[in-house]
C-alpha cells in the first residue's frame, strides 16, 4: 500500500536532497562534507524515491544502472589521483589550474581535488544504490 502522504512528499524531498548532495560535494575540500557524505545523501534521495514509489520506478529515474555509477566513480577516483604521478609529484598530491588567469590574477580554479572527491561520490552513490536495491528487490 502507497501513502499519499510519503509520495507527495517524496517529489519534494528527493530534489531538496540531491541539491543538498551535491552541495555537500562541492564544499567538502576546506569544510565538513565531500565526496562521501554526499554520496550518501544522494543515495538516500533515490533510496526514499523507491520506499516511496518501487524500485523499478527509482531504477528508471536514475536511467543508468547504479553499479556502472560505482565504477565510473572509481575511475574518476583513480584519475584524479594518478594526474599528480603523471605530474612527477607524490600520488593523490593537489594539482590546480587556474582558468581565465591572467598575470597576477585569479581564474577559476579547477583541481584534481574536486576529481577525486567526484570520483568518491559517484563510487559513493553508486556502491550504496546497488546494494539496498539488490535487498529490496530480494523482498
Amino acid at each position: 500500500m502507497q501513502s499519499l502522504i510519503l509520495t507527495t512528499a517524496t517529489r519534494l524531498l528527493v530534489a531538496l536532497l540531491l541539491v543538498f548532495s551535491v552541495y555537500a560535494l562541492l564544499r567538502g575540500h576546506n569544510l565538513p562534507g565531500g565526496g562521501f557524505i554526499g554520496g550518501l545523501i544522494g543515495a538516500t534521495a533515490f533510496i526514499l524515491y523507491a520506499i516511496a514509489a518501487s524500485v523499478d520506478e527509482a531504477r528508471a529515474a536514475l536511467l543508468v544502472d547504479p553499479s556502472n555509477i560505482a565504477v565510473a566513480g572509481l575511475g574518476a577516483a583513480a584519475i584524479g589521483g594518478l594526474a599528480s604521478v603523471l605530474a612527477g609529484k607524490p600520488f593523490l598530491t593537489g594539482l590546480w589550474l587556474f582558468l581565465g588567469a591572467s598575470e597576477g590574477g585569479k581564474g577559476l580554479p579547477l583541481s584534481t581535488v574536486l576529481i577525486f572527491d567526484t570520483g568518491v561520490y559517484l563510487a559513493v552513490f553508486g556502491g550504496i544504490l546497488t546494494l539496498v536495491f539488490a535487498l529490496e528487490e530480494e523482498t
